[in-house]
């Protein structure tokens, strides 16, 4: 059973930076597309973005953009998440996602395993 546990979420002020983590268990990292996706609240959730599992292409929404960072180690079975200046527009729960991508990295529905997510508030 593949599990994904995200970690490194809180409160912080406009302008601070966070690095979410998402360790990766029951299986090899390096089989997976990962992404990370987002819900505001009252919202639908959203793609941030995503790392390909050959070559390690990397893909942001255009929103994070320049400010957020995604990387994987898949020796050691991880997935991070760099968010540097953050704004309170980025205040939600971030979900860590695997799965083998088809088709577009931004569909909820390529990824078949998910985290129970991290809250990030960010406030000022």
């Amino acid at each position: 059973q593949v599990q994904l546990v995200e970690s490194g979420g809180g409160l912080v002020e406009t302008g601070d930076s966070l690095r979410l983590s998402c360790p990766v268990s029951g299986s090899s990292l390096s089989t997976y597309d990962m992404a990370w996706f987002r819900q505001a609240p009252r919202k639908a959730r959203e793609f941030v973005a995503a790392i390909m599992r050959n070559g390690g292409n990397t893909y942001y929404s255009d929103s994070v953009k320049g400010r957020f960072t995604i990387s994987r180690d898949d020796a050691k079975n991880i997935v991070y998440l760099q968010m540097d200046s953050l704004k309170p527009e980025d205040t939600g729960a971030y979900f860590c996602a695997a799965g083998q991508v088809f088709r577009t990295i931004y569909a909820q529905r390529e990824y078949e395993y998910w985290g129970q997510g991290t809250q990030v508030t960010v406030v000022g």
